[in-house]
């Protein structure tokens, strides 16, 4: 088999499906691998060290004419080989029409960000890895625009109090946030809708916030967390308003997969922090947890920053890279036997992520989605 790895277009990306170092690990496998020139430029890895590696370097319509090719968002359809596999992040929610086209075309389409929530399938959880590193890049630009020192120091000028910073979300990103919040020195309080995390949260040394809304099932079959009736909502953000105008620095990790992210943060609360105050949604993409988000941009509200960061993962793209491309290996150790393609549907690290094949879309909810 020989799977093709084209360089990404969408605007703003820097990372590449599989890096130089997994080249001899997909050979070991039986899979040979064709480079599309410069593919890996932005993210520093160059044509020689693909080569090196044992990599073919070819132009954009060879890459893409494989009979798999791995990306990291979906390629243009037409130029993919009728009948071949693709295997990226496609966002099958946000996008369907797309998937819908991929399967006119023929392709077979795994889309990772629809890898179970299981232990077997964590090597090959592509949300996880990026998440880790988005939640950790947003403290970093939280810590950087903020007036505040988020360590405690004391100097012979006298004692610097910790900066407060409040987590909205405990997923993997929000883990992750309280970790980096904390290793810099901050005081760390967090908040989920899932009782369960508190655990997690508390492990990590932050105090965890809890409010009553009468959300039993706060998560689906899947480990995400559901979204809120309106009530819930209305009744959590007036719940939260004092959390976050005591804050310093505030990440807001809370998306809901294939919809818009919910308002967690009103214009009101935001005009009552205090000046100097930092938002950093990470939601920014898929609506914004904040009211006053703007994806891409840095807001100004009466002195309280609010910061919507676009693909934080590809800021850090020689790292994510890596992380990615290992994700990428592992699947594919599930997809391939003895160098061929070997589609079992017993197999839910296999079954969940495809989204289309034959023809059809196979994905349930994308086909609700289309109807």
């Amino acid at each position: 088999m020989r799977i093709g790895i084209p360089k990404e277009v969408v605007p703003g990306e820097t990372r590449v499906a599989l890096v130089p170092d997994s080249i001899p690990k997909l050979g070991k496998a039986g899979i040979e691998v064709s480079v599309e020139s410069g593919a890996g430029v932005a993210s520093g890895f160059t044509d020689a060290q693909y080569e090196e590696k044992g990599a073919q370097l070819v132009d954009r319509a060879a890459a893409l004419g494989c009979d798999m090719v791995l990306a990291v968002h979906a390629p243009e359809t037409d130029t993919l080989k009728q009948g071949g596999t693709l295997v990226c992040m496609a966002d099958p929610f946000g996008q369907p029409q797309r998937v819908a086209e991929l399967a006119q075309r023929g392709v077979t389409c795994f889309s990772l960000e629809l890898m179970p929530r299981i232990s077997r399938a964590q090597s090959m959880d592509v949300l996880s890895s990026m998440a880790n590193v988005a939640g950790y890049k947003a403290v970093l630009l939280g810590a950087a625009r903020s007036p505040k020192l988020f360590p405690l120091m004391m100097t012979a000028a006298g004692t610097v109090r910790p900066a407060k910073v409040f987590v909205l979300g405990a997923g993997v990103a929000g883990l992750q946030a309280i970790a980096t919040a904390r290793r810099l020195g901050a005081v760390v309080e967090a908040y989920d809708i899932r009782p369960a995390t508190k655990i997690e949260v508390e492990s990590l040394g932050a105090r965890f916030i809890e409010f009553d809304l009468g959300a039993e099932d706060a998560q689906d079959e899947g480990g995400y967390a559901r979204e809120l009736t309106d009530e819930q909502k209305a009744k959590q953000a007036e719940l939260m308003a004092q959390q976050i105008q005591g804050a310093d620095v505030v990440i807001t990790t809370a998306q809901v997969p294939g919809r818009k992210a919910p308002r967690l943060i009103p214009a009101g609360v935001v005009e009552g922090m205090k000046p100097g105050s930092v938002i950093v949604d990470m939601a920014a993409e898929s609506g914004g947890n904040c009211e006053c988000t703007v994806a891409g941009e840095e807001v100004d509200v009466g002195g309280v920053i609010v910061i919507g960061p676009r693909n934080l993962p590809a800021s850090v793209c020689v790292s994510t890279s890596t992380l990615y491309a290992n994700n990428l290996v592992s699947f594919l150790k599930e997809l391939t036997k003895e160098g061929e393609m070997d589609i079992d549907l017993e197999n839910e690290t296999l079954r969940e992520p495809l989204v289309c094949r034959g023809g059809e879309v196979t994905n349930e909810r994308v086909r609700e989605i289309l109807s």
